[in-house]
């Protein structure tokens, strides 16, 4: 694969730009779509409300990495905050998946930022992308999220959904605000500990976005998460382990209910996502096991 050009949306967010560094270092141009008037060479105007897309400006990409969206994480979830989640994923994507297939000459690959709050509470079960979507808020944002992309699929553009886990990074993302909990001593397990959290370090999720970008074969959704899903007991133990701090805190689970609204439910919650089809394709990780995702960040 020689020089590509390569458009993202949400290129400020954690992911979007650690995904523009790796491009940029490898010598392909990215192409970042902004919300505002462009100021910068690199910059492309899209308006996701406004369902407007500057597509000249995606002139000669051979894919779209779409990761714009509300952050599920960042605010209690009242009516309002619930509606500009569900909105900024459906719109933003519907958007975008309308420009694509306007284009006379279309990116040939589609990556859509989705993640594995599609499943809903699973439990202990390993679960794969054969898994039916689950029942709540985030699994139905989740279908409502991977429907908008219908008008990129129906104009033949390859289409993948990027069903994210936790990424494991100190800078943003759930765990961006573990990190500092734990090295004030603070950290413990959340509840009883046995739900299951799955986890890919942030290297691993970027190097994945590239292979579903490279990879022809594969279309629909891909679990990003690393192979062997922890309880959060466990990730009390790493992360106690690696940051040398005593970890005897528990946070009841009413606590957290308190603290964080219905968001607590997904993080107690327990999801034990397989990566199935990125290990079928031949993706090897760099940081398969926790103590690995969580010493690289």
């Amino acid at each position: 694969m020689g020089h590509m050009r390569i458009a993202i949306t949400g290129s400020t967010g954690l992911i979007g730009t650690a995904l523009v560094q790796s491009l940029r270092a490898d010598g392909h141009e990215a192409v970042r779509l902004v919300r505002r008037e462009p100021t910068a060479a690199d910059e492309v105007r899209w308006d996701p409300k406004g369902q407007e897309v500057d597509t000249a400006g995606l002139t000669g990409c051979e894919a779209v990495v779409h990761l714009a969206g509300a952050g599920v994480g960042d605010h209690r979830w009242t009516a309002a905050y619930k509606q500009e989640i569900r909105d900024s994923r459906v719109l933003g994507t519907r958007a975008i998946a309308s420009a694509l297939a306007s284009m006379d000459t279309p990116p040939r690959v589609f990556v859509c930022g989705s993640a594995i709050g599609y499943y809903g509470d699973t439990g202990d079960r390993r679960t794969d992308e054969s898994a039916p979507a689950g029942t709540g808020f985030l699994p139905e944002v989740c279908v409502a999220w991977e429907d908008a992309a219908k008008p990129a699929q129906d104009a033949g553009i390859r289409t993948v959904f990027a069903r994210t886990g936790l990424v494991v990074a100190r800078s943003g993302g759930a765990w961006g605000r573990l990190f500092p909990i734990f090295r004030a001593g603070l950290g413990g397990r959340l509840g009883d500990g046995s739900q299951y959290w799955s986890f890919i370090s942030l290297h691993d999720h970027i190097a994945a976005l590239r292979h579903l970008i490279g990879t022809e074969g594969l279309a629909g959704p891909v679990n990003l998460t690393a192979p062997e899903p922890v309880t959060n007991r466990e990730v009390t133990a790493v992360m106690g382990r690696v940051l040398n701090r005593p970890t005897l805190f528990t946070v009841p689970a009413p606590a957290l209910r308190l603290a964080l609204g219905e968001f607590a439910g997904d993080v107690l919650g327990s999801q034990r996502v397989i990566p199935r089809r990125l290990l079928d394709s031949g993706f090897t990780f760099a940081h398969p096991r926790i103590i690995e995702a969580v010493r690289a960040a």
